[in-house]
């Protein structure tokens, strides 16, 4: 993948120097409250190495975010398939981010988010993409909604991942953005 630029940064693959981010990010309590899984070390080397595995094939997925002025990597935001939900079409792809706390609140990910927006339907010609999140995932909706995504209680799921011993984190809200959307919001905010 040919790294993207915005203002402020790098949407990149990841690389050797971002393993201990990598591992930070998916073991800290306040970024992983969403989740039913804390990653050690050895389970996040090979996760990442995934990630990266799968950028490389694809040409998208959970890309590093690196502050463009300081070289830092904050976290993830990217693209990543649906197969593991069964009722979502096939070929459907994702939106999603996790972002080292320090970096909360700084318009990082909404910044990062809208490139890759523009790339899934600019550049991979995609009619729609979604988001989802544990139901009470405020600060996740938030997100969505800043970026103009469009709630679908319809479509709200007990997601297939989650084991039954955490079932606070099972039910999921879905929000999607077609590629009218996306036009109709770029062509106001440029009028």
């Amino acid at each position: 993948m040919k790294p993207m630029h915005t203002e402020r940064l790098i949407l990149r693959n990841w690389q050797e120097r971002d393993r201990s981010l990598f591992h930070r990010i998916n073991s800290d309590e306040r970024v992983m409250e969403f989740f039913p899984f804390r990653r050690t070390r050895a389970q996040s080397d090979p996760k990442m190495d995934e990630f990266r595995a799968t950028i490389e094939a694809d040409g998208y997925g959970w890309t590093a975010v690196e502050i463009a002025a300081t070289g830092e990597c904050i976290g993830f935001v990217g693209l990543n398939g649906t197969d593991h939900i069964d009722f979502l079409p096939a070929g459907m792809l994702e939106i999603g981010w996790r972002i080292a706390p320090e970096f909360w609140g700084r318009g990082y990910v909404i910044e990062a988010a809208q490139a890759w927006l523009a790339h899934a339907f600019q550049s991979l010609h995609l009619n729609e993409v979604v988001s989802f999140a544990v139901w009470n995932n405020r600060r996740s909706i938030a997100v969505m909604e800043r970026l103009n995504m469009s709630a679908d209680p319809t479509m709200d799921f007990n997601h297939p991942s989650v084991p039954e011993s955490h079932p606070h984190l099972k039910r999921h809200v879905l929000y999607r953005m077609t590629k009218e959307n996306w036009i109709e919001k770029r062509k106001k905010v440029a009028g």
